[in-house]
């Protein structure tokens, strides 16, 4: 899909470079810790908002309110096509990046889904709020969380089933709220959401493992302020989320503790290793345990030998294959 000139336009990978090597991890690449501040949209024809009442197409690069996040409608529908029909009832999938992530990374999972005629939204939250605020107890992803929901009002897709897919703690912060939503406030409530992916998630307080993934975010900074958010960090982590702990939980439940008695049911699919070396497996088993035992429908599958967030790049066929036969088997069982 062609980016049409826009800086920071999101692009779909051409065919040959969506895999890498066996063993490669896809972390941020050096110079590219960040996700693009412009990403690219192209709504579905007929369904543009401006104004309350008016008929505007929004311009390029702009998610409806939502800065940072794009949206691809199902191959066939680019604008000025006429032929809606086959679209409906399509499922949508919305993927929730790791920390740092950047678009043209998260694409590459977008073709699993828009290959099979869903619509995809892609979202990473900034990096700031994963790391900072929502350590200093600031609910600042509440926000972003809503306004992803919107964005099916926004296109008119809200009547079709939904599946999350969840990458790392930087996604599961965020989903966190979005299940609070869904549960809390009109009309999210009457969102009918399929399933669930977490793809090296989710994970407790490790504080090696969130410093490592700070690192990663930072790698392209200069090394005196990067070394100083680290410690700034790294002194926060240790004094809101260890020391002070008894108390601050009640202010500010953890993520990780926020999902495991969150009301869902729909079904939840995990994907982990025993390599991954900022996601303990051990937490992630211990999730999908606890989420069985309220009646969730849980599969787990543990990679091995892949890195964080690495699973399909190690992986790619059976990763592909594990998702879109999830997705089949979650729209199948959702009730219309």
């Amino acid at each position: 899909m062609a980016a049409r000139g826009l800086r920071g336009a999101a692009v779909e990978p051409e065919p040959g470079h969506a895999r890498g090597p066996r063993g490669a991890a896809v972390e941020p690449e050096p110079g590219h810790a960040r996700g693009p501040r412009g990403a690219a949209v192209e709504p579905e024809p007929g369904h543009a908002r401006g104004l309350k009442g008016a008929a505007v197409e929004p311009e390029p690069g702009h998610a409806r309110g939502l800065k940072g996040a794009a949206v691809e409608p199902e191959p066939g529908h680019a604008r000025g096509s006429t032929d809606r029909e086959p679209a409906q009832g399509q499922p949508v999938v919305i993927l929730l990046g790791w920390a740092g992530c950047q678009d043209k990374y998260l694409a590459k999972y977008s073709a699993i889904y828009s290959q099979k005629g869903c619509t995809v939204i892609r979202y990473t939250a900034p990096w700031r709020m994963i790391f900072f605020s929502e350590t200093f107890g600031i609910r600042s992803l509440q926000t972003p969380a809503r306004r992803l929901l919107e964005l099916l009002f926004d296109y008119s897709i809200e009547n079709r089933p939904v599946l999350f897919h969840v990458f790392s703690n930087g996604g599961v912060m965020l989903y966190r709220y979005i299940i609070e939503a869904l549960h809390t406030h009109e009309p999210f409530q009457n969102l009918r959401v399929a399933g669930t992916i977490f793809d090296s998630a989710p994970g407790r307080r490790n504080l090696r493992g969130a410093l490592r993934a700070l690192a990663t975010v930072l790698v392209s900074m200069n090394v005196l302020l990067k070394y100083l958010l680290l410690f700034a960090f790294a002194s926060a982590a240790v004094a809101l989320r260890i020391l002070l702990y008894p108390l601050t939980r009640f202010m500010h439940e953890s993520h990780y503790d926020a999902l495991l008695r969150a009301p869902s049911r729909w079904p939840e699919l995990y994907l982990y290793s025993q390599a991954d070396l900022i996601i303990k497996a051990s937490e992630v088993q211990l999730m999908a345990s606890a989420r069985q035992q309220l009646g969730v429908p849980v599969k787990a599958v543990d990679f091995s030998d892949s890195a964080h967030v690495s699973h399909m790049r190690v992986y790619p066929t059976y990763y592909r294959s594990l998702c879109t036969t999830f997705l089949s088997d979650c729209v199948g069982a959702s009730p219309p």
